[in-house]
Formats: structure tokens, C-alpha cells, sequence
């Protein structure tokens, strides 16, 4: 996990920028139930009114709110209105001070309104509670305005305030607030305004939500598109250091991951790392922002329903921690499911012609079907886990729910609590709950993610044992002869006990030919992969000009080597940009002259496009001989010093092999050139041929030298040449 967040850190100041992004966005995800709490309790309960305050009121409803206050409190009311209007109506002044106003109008306004009340349920000719109208609360306050003509009506009045108040029940005393908007509600009605007032406030409460969702819309797409870019720069960046470790890895680090593993590192693995790096910062930074807020929001509500948040999270922990623990083994081997099944496809795809003509079509069916079904199994054991997870999760959500709904209607009943707080009050234990539960699904891909960023880190952080030296040296100044030489040179593949070659010595000059031989298995080929440096000696030394390879650097070792591999490669492109793959410096000519030497003009030219023609990936669309001989054309046209041939003719006819030496042999005249070869006929006519036997150099010198003197050069003649063929040979000596 830390290798993960560690790919984050690089990017520091898009990731604090995605936080402050969310920040935004919880703000206005948290705000919105507030919101809609408002439309419902003060928009639709209270007709829009949100002080007990009236912004505008009938001189005669003022007078007789006023009788109900104390002196001071009068004098102040009557100085935060304007003069009556034609109507007779008062506005409030804008510099008015609202919160004095609030408490001086708190109790008369509900004194006002139940006496509104009592006047209407009498002319009912009823004891149950009427709804007043404005008539009645016009009759109400032409009572009162008559009433405070005598002497000590203002005493009068604020005595039976006292008394009224102290009848009245507890939970009505302690919302005497939104008690008080009822009377404000009838002044409205009374004016005619009562629908406009709610109206107006619906619409400016609506606006305001529509504006935070605009804005946490805006700003979900703006984290989106941060995190996009970021989890994609991860993905090219580990990719860029995963394919430059491995193109600088020897052939030893290659077997050591496998070719297979190494293609599941670079995609499957790096898909995972990047999808996770979107999670966490779209989901895992934003979960606890809005998990907090919520638990915050919810405690400043004084609603006495907490107690359900915390049950349902550590319900909540509890399914998490049991499903956790039976899972993450299973990500932990899905990854190396996923690398076998890699293996066995590849193996089967690049064999397929093999498995045809011996058929074992389904015996590689079979083996397909175990490393695909052990797979599945895993994967289907993991995706009902986190199935069940929904389930579970749903279960608790829908429980707290209820539990809410349950406890939350009490507290209506009781009068603590409204429906718009109670609406608020779910949706935020409903953003609490889907925090931990964002979390927790993030809890799931984590793991499988760390286990890929391990396999990701372990390929980067394998050193090569092939690296250019801290000091390198050059060749000498007086220009490069190209003499290679072996000197008491010994190797062992990696973990093998057994050395694959032993004390070896010889000197290959500019001019000549040398031809290795020998059985298969002798070491041939890890001879000659020596000069590249595909591996390093284990004893002694290989040098170029007195210059131990291991001493240069790997661009100046390789400029000087036109290699040809055992198995031709070609990459897709034309047959021209695979002839000018050793640089930018191989012309047209000189790609032209390579083919012509290397026999392949003629396959050439009777393409349509001639040296414009595609190549397929692996170099597919041609045959083998032809794949070998554009190898060999790749590596002339480069015009190295020294020429690396191993076992490159192999594909070849016998005819086309001649044609290809004799033409080879003019143009390396200068030139280095060391052949590995199965066939007689293709080192015949080398200066020096060295015979290899279990990794030891058993016979060297000429065709003719070791016919003498080396048994197993002989037996190597005698099984590839007629006995007439070779006494025509010891007769031409």
C-alpha cells in the first residue's frame, strides 16, 4: 500500500487540489438535507415564514401585539416599522434589529394566536381547538384595542400574560418560535400575501439547493478529470520504468520473471494500480470528509437519536473486518492465477502448430481448462463475498431506517423533533453509512492492488546483472580492429551448479572466420553470447581491442556488433524499417545492398510493395528462410566491425547458403565475422573453427587440421558428408 500512496506523493499538488475539490463538494452534499429540512418545516409546514417577526403588518394587529408586550419592548416594535400605508399596513425597516424584535414578539404573537383561537372555537360553539381566521383575529385585536382604553389595561393584560403562560404545556413552551409563525401566517392570510410569502421562499430555498448541486456537479467532474489524469500519468510512468528496467535486464533477470509474468506486470498489474489510485482519490479521500461532516452535522442537531449512527457503523466494522479476513487470501492468489493463465495461453498460442501435429489438441485443452477453471473458482469465491457484502449492507442501512423513522416519530409525537429534521436526520446517517461502506469496498481492492504494485516495484527494483561500468573505457583512439578475444573464459547459468563453459581461449581477428561447432547442448551459443554481454563471464575475460567488454559501455559494445539471432526476429513495419533497425544512419542504399547480400532481393521485389511491404508481428506474413534472411540483411546494413552469426544459416538451402557466404565473405573483407553452425558445409572454408564439446574447446584449427587431428570434428563430418564427399575434399587438398 505504501507503494502506492508513495505514486501519489510524485503527484503532491494534484492530489491537494482534489482534496480541496471534495471539501467543496461535501460541503454542498452536506448541506443540501439542511435545505430540504427548511423546505418542509419553514416552506411547507410554516408557509414559508422564518420569524416570528412579520415583514410587513396591519396597524390594528401591531396596536394589539403591542399590548401584550412590555413598554420597551413597544416602543421598540413601533419604531422598526414605517408609517401605515394607505391600507393601513406597516413594513419593517431593513436596519431593524431582528433578534431583539424575536424576542419581543415571540410571546405575544402566540398569546395573539390563541386567543385567535378560543374567539373562533366559541363562535363554533365548541371546546376542541379551531383554526382562527383573520376575521377572528381582527375581532380579537378590536377587543384588545377597546380593552386598553381603561385604566391599568396594560397591567391587566401582561397579568393574564403571565397566567397564560404558565397554563401552557411544556413542549409548546419550548417551541414557542415556531408557535409564534402561526400568528405571522394569519397576518399574511389576512393581507392577502400568505401564498406570495411561501412562494417566494420555496423558490429562493429551491435556487439556492439547484446552485450547490450545479456546484457539486461542476465539482465532481473537475475530481474526476484531476484523477483521471493522474491515475493515467501513474500508469504511463510505471509502465516507462517497468519496460526500461526490463530492456536493460540480462537474459538471466528475463528467465528469473518469465516472459509471461512480465506481460501481466506491465498490463494487468498496472491497470489495477491505476484503477485503485482513481478510487482513492475519488472515493477513499472523500469518504471520511463526508463521513465527519455528517457525524458533525448530526451532533449539532440535538436530536437525541446518535446512539443509531454508532450502532449502525459498528455493525457496519464488524461485516467488514468477518469478510476482510475470509478474502484477502483469495486476492492475494488471484494474481498468480492470472500470471499461470498468461503462461499457458502464451505457451499454447506459439505452439499451436506443434499441438496440431502431434496431436495434443486436448490434452493443452485440458491444461487450459485447469489454469482457467482455478481461476474462476477464485474469482467466483470472491465476488459471492463481496456479494453477500450488499446484502448485509443493505440490511443495516434499511435497519437504521427504521430505527430512525421508529424513535424520530416519537420525538414528533412529543413536539421535539419535525419531519423536515427527521428527512434531514436519515439523509445524513444515510452519507455516514455510505462512507464506511465506500471505504469498505475500497477495503476490498486494495489489497489485490498492493499485491500488484509489489509485483510492479519487484521488477523495477531487480537490478540487472548486465550494467555499464561507473568508469568506462573507450577503444583505442587509432580506430577499432575488431579482435576478439577469449581468455581462459569459464561461465555458469545462475543457479546452476555445473559450469556451462569452461577455461575457454581463442582470438578472433579482422579478415578471418571463425566457426564454432559442436553437438547440441555444448555451449555454442552461450559462447558467442558472451561478446554482447547477454550474460557476463563468471571467470576470465572477453575483450574487444584489448578492451574488456565488461569495461564499455553497452551502446559502444553493441555499435560495433552486427548480431543475427538463432531465431530470425523481425518487428511489425515494412521490410525497410526492419533492414534500417540498427539507426538512423543506414540509408536506403545501404538497406537496398544489405538485402541484395543476404539473398533477399528476389522475394523481395516480387512483393507488390517490394521493400515498402508490411511486416506482421513476429514477422508472421513471411517464411522462415525469409524472416533469416532479412536477420541477416539487418545486420550488414548496419556495417558493424564484428559480425555475430548464431547458427543464422540453419533455414537456408544449400544453394542460397553458398550464394549468401560467398557474398558476405566481399563485404566483410575488414571485418570481425564468428559463425555458430550445425552444418559442415557452412564452416568449411572458415579460417578457424573451434569444436565445442560439453563446454570445453576440444579441437581448433582449419577443416583440413581438425580432419587430422580432432575426433569429434570427425564425427561430426562423417554424420553430415558422404565418404565420397570426403575424399573429394582430401583430394582437393
Amino acid at each position: 500500500m505504501t507503494k502506492i500512496f508513495k505514486q501519489l506523493g510524485r503527484h503532491w499538488a494534484a492530489c491537494l487540489a482534489v482534496v480541496a475539490l471534495l471539501i467543496v463538494q461535501a460541503y454542498c452534499d452536506l448541506s443540501l438535507p439542511d435545505y430540504t429540512s427548511k423546505i418542509v418545516d419553514t416552506g411547507i409546514q410554516q408557509g414559508g415564514i422564518e420569524s416570528p417577526v412579520p415583514d410587513t403588518v396591519r396597524s390594528t394587529t401591531l396596536q394589539a401585539l403591542e399590548l401584550l408586550m412590555s413598554e420597551d419592548d413597544a416602543a421598540l416594535a413601533d419604531e422598526a416599522y414605517t408609517a401605515p400605508d394607505a391600507d393601513g399596513v406597516r413594513t419593517l425597516n431593513p436596519d431593524a434589529d431582528t433578534a431583539a424584535l424575536e424576542n419581543a414578539f415571540t410571546t405575544p404573537d402566540v398569546v395573539l394566536y390563541m386567543a385567535a383561537a378560543k374567539n373562533a372555537a366559541t363562535a363554533a360553539g365548541t371546546t376542541d381547538t379551531v383554526v382562527p381566521t383573520a376575521y377572528d383575529l381582527d375581532a380579537v385585536a378590536t377587543q384588545l384595542a377597546a380593552a386598553s382604553q381603561a385604566p391599568g389595561a396594560r397591567e391587566m393584560l401582561q397579568s393574564q400574560l403571565t397566567d397564560g403562560l404558565a397554563q401552557l404545556d411544556e413542549t409548546v413552551a419550548d417551541s414557542l418560535s415556531s408557535q409564534a409563525t402561526l400568528l405571522v401566517a394569519l397576518e399574511y392570510d389576512a393581507q392577502g400575501i400568505a401564498h406570495d410569502v411561501q412562494m417566494s421562499y420555496l423558490l429562493r430555498t429551491g435556487g439556492q439547493m439547484l446552485a450547490l448541486t450545479l456546484l457539486m456537479v461542476a465539482v465532481a467532474v473537475a475530481v474526476g478529470f484531476i484523477a483521471s489524469r493522474v491515475s493515467a500519468a501513474i500508469g504511463r510512468d510505471l509502465r516507462r520504468d517497468v519496460f526500461r528496467t526490463v530492456v536493460g535486464y540480462s537474459n538471466a533477470e528475463i528467465e528469473n520473471f518469465s516472459t509471461a509474468s512480465l506481460i501481466t506486470r506491465t498490463t494487468n498489474d498496472i491497470q489495477q494500480v491505476q484503477f485503485v489510485c482513481v478510487i482513492l482519490l475519488r472515493m477513499v479521500a472523500y469518504a471520511p470528509i463526508l463521513g465527519i461532516g455528517g457525524i458533525m452535522h448530526v451532533a449539532s442537531g440535538n436530536t437525541g437519536l446518535e446512539w443509531i449512527i454508532f450502532v449502525a457503523v459498528a455493525a457496519l466494522l464488524a461485516l467488514i473486518a468477518v469478510l476482510m479476513n475470509v478474502a484477502m487470501p483469495k486476492f492475494k492468489q488471484m494474481q498468480v492465477l492470472v500470471d499461470r493463465l498468461n503462461l499457458v495461453s502464451r505457451e499454447i498460442l506459439t505452439g499451436i502448430m506443434p499441438i496440431r501435429a502431434f496431436s495434443r489438441e486436448a490434452f493443452e485443452e485440458k491444461r487450459f481448462d485447469r489454469a482457467n477453471t482455478n481461476l474462476m473458482k477464485t474469482q467466483l469465491f470472491t465476488n459471492r463475498t463481496m456479494v453477500a457484502m450488499m446484502p448485509f449492507m443493505t440490511l443495516i442501512m434499511n435497519g437504521t431506517s427504521l430505527l430512525i423513522v421508529w424513535f424520530g416519530g416519537k420525538a414528533m409525537d412529543l413536539g421535539s423533533m419535525q419531519v423536515g429534521e427527521m428527512i434531514a436526520f436519515i439523509t445524513y446517517t444515510m452519507q455516514i453509512v455510505m462512507s464506511f461502506l465506500m471505504l469498505s469496498m475500497v477495503a476490498v481492492m486494495l489489497p489485490r492492488a498492493g499485491v500488484a504494485a509489489d509485483r510492479i516495484d519487484e521488477v523495477i527494483k531487480t537490478p540487472s546483472t548486465i550494467h555499464d561500468p561507473a568508469a568506462p573505457k573507450t577503444l583505442p583512439a587509432d580506430g577499432t580492429h575488431g579482435v576478439v578475444a577469449f581468455h581462459d573464459v569459464s561461465f555458469r547459468y545462475p543457479g546452476s551448479d555445473e559450469d556451462a563453459l569452461e577455461h575457454i581461449s581463442f582470438t578472433a581477428r579482422p579478415g578471418e572466420t571463425t566457426a564454432i561447432i559442436g553437438s547440441t547442448g555444448c555451449g555454442k551459443s552461450t559462447l558467442l553470447n558472451l561478446i554482447p554481454r547477454f550474460y557476463d563471464v563468471t571467470e576470465g575475460s572477453v575483450t574487444i581491442d584489448g578492451v574488456d567488454v565488461r569495461d564499455m559501455t553497452q551502446a559502444q559494445l553493441h555499435d560495433e556488433l552486427g548480431y543475427v539471432p538463432q531465431k530470425g526476429v523481425l518487428f511489425s513495419g515494412t521490410i525497410t524499417s526492419n533492414l534500417k533497425f540498427g539507426g538512423d544512419h543506414i540509408t536506403d542504399a545501404d538497406a537496398e545492398q544489405a538485402a541484395e547480400i543476404a539473398q533477399a532481393t528476389e522475394f523481395i521485389s516480387a512483393k507488390p510493395e517490394g521493400f515498402d511491404s508490411p511486416i506482421a508481428q513476429g514477422g508472421s506474413n513471411v517464411s522462415g528462410g525469409q524472416k533469416q534472411r532479412l536477420s541477416i540483411a539487418r545486420a550488414i546494413a548496419k556495417h558493424p566491425q564484428i559480425y555475430l552469426f548464431d547458427d543464422s544459416f540453419s533455414a537456408l538451402d544449400y544453394k542460397t547458403d553458398v550464394a549468401l557466404r560467398r557474398a558476405l565473405k566481399a563485404k566483410t573483407d575488414n571485418a570481425t565475422v564468428i559463425i555458430v553452425a550445425q552444418r559442415i558445409s557452412t564452416v568449411l572454408h572458415a579460417n578457424q573453427i573451434l569444436v565445442l564439446d560439453e563446454g570445453r574447446i576440444v579441437g581448433k584449427g582449419t577443416h583440413a587440421q581438425l580432419m587430422e587431428s580432432c575426433p569429434a570434428y570427425q564425427e561430426i563430418a562423417r554424420s553430415q558428408l558422404s565418404q565420397k564427399e570426403l575424399n573429394l575434399q582430401k583430394e582437393g587438398e
